[in-house]
């Protein structure tokens, strides 16, 4: 009895909440509109509007801006608003209603990718199997690598074959696109790197061999950092991390410096937006190494991040999409007659939208069967810990717009995160089979999955109860895709020997 007059009296204490609330808007820089009053029950697209027409968008004309809206707490961070004010302000117990409440907002894609439902095209030719398949940051070229030694070209338009280009002697275990699209570039596992010549095949210069084992990952310097003489960092399982000149106007490609520092085999690395390199090993670490600043043949390690159990097996930034796409925005055409300049100050613009006041913002994966969210440029302890996976985590990604993360686990689920808290948001289940890989569409709408059972599978993010397609036609299991940063089409690469087209 006495229990239950206790609680009617905390429940009597408890402040109703009002009818309006005064807010500040902020962007991702911080800077905040002037305090307004609004009503506790505005939805998500009343809220868009207002944004809109506080920033001057004609709302008249239809040139409405989408946005996403987080509501800043001190215990659980960022608070996406998904529905209405009111419903999330009911979720984290708000009981001061007197200040003014910060309402963060972030610009979303303007234009929608559809969804792809059919296979247009099965591209034969290799004769193992396929592991990669990757597009031209423009969207407009296709290439794979895989178990046959070989790395192939194919027209995107009309899906068939341009260039085979052999020069391989083992397994192509990685493969990149330079941010320009003008070169490619693909690694062994006898650790040898090659670079090609979409336009003609052709190899560019001779082969990259200071490896002494297999090559694990590839990561090129972001575009607005170095539009020309871009470098490439690679990882290996000799322990090392290797950083090469690959000079855009030459073939006289060299070796820069050595990074060694690893005590056992590196598995991913990833070349930052801000001067930093970021790379994960079996030794269950993650360091962050400054390359600018130090000279071009010196490197300084910044920080060591620990708490992983067992190896970490990837790696992804909140800007990893920006930075591979550059200069090329989804549903924008750039003109032929931009300067390196101009498209230099697009990539930098687009970075500097995705990252905000953030910064950098790095999610790893492990064995462990856990992820952990960090600010490695500032910090080495984590913001948080992201558990819930039943098996070894493979894949990790952002989505284009930072808003979410997408994890890929041996335990036949994917799981999306919250990519600003690191909050726990769906787990998809579909997949019979071990998820390989993950990737994203380029308005951050729809992911794609791959998986052993041999099928991909289509989600939305609006509705994650089931799969809204099952691409089904691979005879084997679906080892490598890629959503063409243009959004046409979907790229997936088997152990059947073959890939497959899929549009809408």
């Amino acid at each position: 009895m006495e229990n239950n007059k206790k609680q009617k009296v905390d429940n009597s204490d408890a402040k109703p909440m009002p009818s309006s609330i005064i807010v500040n808007f902020t962007d991702q820089l911080n800077e905040r509109s002037v305090p307004i009053d609004i009503p506790t029950d505005s939805s998500n697209k009343q809220l868009e509007l207002l944004v809109n027409s506080l920033l001057g968008n004609s709302i008249d004309n239809k040139t409405i801006v989408p946005y996403a809206f987080y509501i800043s707490t001190p215990d659980s961070g960022l608070i996406e608003i998904t529905n209405s004010l009111k419903e999330t302000l009911s979720s984290i117990n708000l009981t001061n209603y007197e200040s003014a409440l910060m309402i963060n907002y972030q610009p979303l894609s303007i234009y929608r990718v559809r969804p792809l439902t059919r296979c247009t095209d099965t591209l034969t030719g290799h004769s193992d199997s396929v592991l990669h398949v990757n597009y031209s940051p423009d969207g407009r070229r296709l290439a794979s690598g895989g178990g046959d030694m070989t790395v192939r070209f194919w027209n995107t338009i009309t899906a068939t074959p341009t260039f085979v280009c052999a020069g391989h002697r083992h397994h192509v275990l990685c493969t990149i696109w330079s941010p320009d699209g003008k070169t490619f570039i693909s690694a062994d596992r006898s650790g040898e790197i090659r670079c090609w010549d979409p336009n003609t095949g052709l190899q560019k210069g001779k082969a990259l061999t200071s490896h002494t084992q297999w090559i694990t990952s590839l990561s090129i310097e972001p575009f607005h950092s170095n539009p020309l003489n871009y470098r490439l960092a690679s990882g290996s399982k000799d322990h090392t991390i290797k950083i090469w000149n690959l000079t855009s106007d030459s073939t006289n490609y060299s070796l820069l410096s050595t990074i060694s520092g690893h005590t056992d085999s590196v598995e991913d690395v990833i070349w930052g937006g801000r001067g930093l390199i970021y790379s994960c090993s079996r030794d269950r670490t993650i360091k962050v190494w400054a390359i600018d600043g130090h000279g071009l043949n010196q490197h300084l390690l910044v920080r060591t991040l620990t708490g992983h159990g067992h190896r970490v097996n990837a790696l992804s930034l909140n800007c990893s999409y920006v930075l591979r796409t550059a200069y090329n925005e989804l549903g924008k055409q750039i003109s032929k007659e931009a300067s390196i300049d101009e498209l230099r100050e697009i990539a930098q613009k687009r970075y500097d939208q995705v990252t905000g006041s953030d910064g950098e913002v790095l999610v790893s994966g492990s064995d462990d069967f856990t992820m952990y969210l960090w600010r490695p440029a500032v910090d080495k302890h984590p913001i948080v810990r992201l558990m819930g996976h039943q098996q070894l985590i493979n894949h990790v990604i952002f989505s284009p717009d930072g808003r979410y993360i997408a994890s890929a686990s041996f335990d036949k689920k994917v799981k999306i995160w919250c990519g600003k808290t690191g909050r726990f948001l769906h787990t998809l289940l579909g997949h019979v089979g071990s998820v390989y890989q993950v990737s994203w569409s380029g308005d951050s709408n729809y992911l794609v999955s791959a998986s052993k059972d041999s099928t991909v599978k289509i989600w939305s993010m609006t509705n994650t109860k089931a799969a809204i397609h099952t691409l089904s036609g691979h005879e084997d299991e679906v080892y490598a895709l890629d959503w063409s940063p243009d959004g046409s089409q979907l790229a997936s690469g088997s152990k059947d020997r073959t890939i497959k087209i899929w549009k809408h």
